[in-house]
């Protein structure tokens, strides 16, 4: 694989422009105007019956009015196309990127589907996710022709972030990586040499560096995402100016505008807050989070946004942590309702809507980054107990007699003796009652999608209900999906062996050891 030099690839250029930069939002050269502009609508009175019939919230007499900005229409069908497209027409107008190479990329998802357009154009995507992913997105991921390499670790926590991660872990980790990037073809012996480097990394659970770790090493290009400053700019000089433009055409401009959105990387807040701040002198940008306790695809919570880049709190006008929970019924009247709109759109209109219940009104902007397809399955899901996949320590331990069996979960790493002790013990049952598959059985499922017969038996057959634990609650969550999909009632413990052995001061060597069959 051959590093970038200084000349640039004309063709793939020229081709870049024709079949990607001219399907998506930028300025035209002649007009200085924003063409392909994706929707902008007036949804005021939709928010109102949303509110009425599903909240009992009358905003009839509110003076308020709220549009949508639906990115979701957009080509790759996400708001991260923006500026997956400028840093990669960039990088091939400066000679960074030629046909044939490798771009490597740590993405929760939308990035990622985003980057999946250059394939097209005879480039090479290595996407680096985790199996926490929504198995929508990592669905979507999969169909197109982005290689993936999992992660069983959480997706790009903040570069910095300390914790009590384990070298143990990272080293399994890195072994896990140097297979799948060798079954893709890149050359182990690479991996090798950067090995400490690699395991250093993984080690902080830092897989934003990772990815510029690994294509470093490997001499491919990695766009950056979450430092490169054609993330805002991206828009800065499109996104804004298109609704400026847009709100132009109905009488209005983005001044009298709150701005609403969530938080990924942080390239959607900081460009428009930008925007608005030179324009106008002003700040309208209100960035919303899910509570610590939520999970919600593709956005962060408010503590890890904290220490990124483009999180810039002093440009805000406001954050607001807004509880999912309420927002999934706003999600699924406005997909009954025929609109594309996804997660974390649903969170930020769910907030805009309180903000003009408890404000009195008001004039909102909702950026809608994406759509419902890559989420549909999880909002069709009974939102009851049965449904559930995931449980806290504290309800786990207090129902224990719901679940015939405690499973532990994993591809790398068995119980030691007092591992097995401390889940016993944490959750108030006898040794008796914890049954401990092989990795292999367990990686057969993963990798399969078919439960193993052995592996079922452990499980306690189709009608059981097992609390399955892991290292730090992921492998065993994607156990429960896949379980749930075979119509067993599987509930993975949230946080996994390393929240109890932090509650108990103990150290994750101490409880577990690599498996050896």
């Amino acid at each position: 694989m051959q590093g970038p030099n200084n000349s640039v690839d004309g063709s793939l250029l020229e081709r870049f422009r024709r079949e990607v930069w001219n399907k998506v939002p930028h300025v035209e050269e002649k007009s200085g105007k924003i063409v392909n502009a994706t929707p902008l609508k007036d949804i005021t009175a939709d928010v109102k019956e949303c509110a009425k019939s599903v909240f009992g919230m009358d905003l009839a007499d509110k003076n308020m009015q709220v549009f949508g900005k639906f990115d979701s229409s957009l080509l790759a069908g996400s708001i991260k196309v923006r500026p997956a497209v400028q840093i990669i027409h960039d990088a091939i107008a400066t000679g960074k990127l030629k046909s044939g190479q490798t771009i490597f990329e740590a993405t929760s998802g939308n990035f990622g589907i985003a980057l999946g357009q250059a394939t097209n154009l005879g480039l090479d995507v290595v996407a680096l996710v985790s199996r926490k992913l929504q198995e929508g997105v990592f669905e979507e991921l999969k169909s197109g022709r982005t290689r993936i390499v999992n992660l069983d670790m959480d997706i790009c926590p903040a570069p910095g972030m300390k914790g009590n991660a384990n070298l143990m872990m990272a080293k399994a980790t890195a072994s896990n990586v140097r297979a799948q990037l060798t079954e893709l073809g890149f050359d182990p012996a690479v991996f090798d040499k950067s090995r400490p480097e690699i395991e250093a990394v993984l080690a902080e659970q830092d897989i934003i560096n990772l990815a510029k770790l690994l294509a470093r090493i490997y001499n491919c290009f990695c766009p950056e995402q979450y430092d490169n400053e054609l993330n805002t700019e991206a828009h800065r000089t499109v996104t804004a100016p298109e609704m400026d433009q847009q709100l132009a055409e109905k009488g209005h401009s983005l001044g009298e505008f709150s701005i609403v959105c969530t938080f990924g990387t942080g390239g959607t807040s900081g460009g428009l807050s930008r925007y608005v701040a030179e324009n106008y002198g002003k700040k309208s940008l209100h960035v919303i989070f899910p509570p610590g306790n939520q999970d919600v695809a593709g956005i962060r919570t408010k503590s890890k946004a904290s220490g990124l880049k483009f999180y810039e709190p002093d440009r805000y006008a406001g954050q607001h942590e807004v509880d999912f929970a309420q927002a999934k019924r706003l999600l699924k009247f406005f997909v009954d309702k025929k609109y594309d709109m996804g997660e974390s759109s649903a969170l930020a209109l769910y907030a805009a809507m309180q903000m003009a219940n408890f404000g009195g009104g008001g004039k909102f902007i909702v950026i809608i980054a994406d759509g419902i397809q890559k989420y549909r399955k999880a909002l069709t899901e009974v939102q009851d107990r049965k449904g559930r996949l995931e449980v806290q320590l504290q309800e786990a331990a207090a129902n224990m007699g719901n679940y015939n069996k405690v499973v532990w979960i994993h591809t790398m790493y068995t119980p030691r003796k007092e591992g097995i002790e401390l889940i016993a013990k944490a959750l108030g049952v006898d040794e008796s009652m914890i049954s401990v598959p092989t990795a292999g059985e367990v990686e057969e499922l993963l990798m399969t999608q078919q439960i193993p017969k052995k592996l079922d038996e452990k499980l306690g057959g189709p009608d059981a209900k097992p609390l399955l634990v892991c290292m730090m609650g992921n492998t065993s969550l994607r156990v429960a999906q896949v379980l749930k999909q075979k119509g067993i009632g599987a509930e993975s413990l949230t946080g996994g062996i390393n929240a109890l052995s932090q509650g108990k001061g103990k150290q994750i060597s101490e409880l577990v050891k690599m498996a050896t069959e």
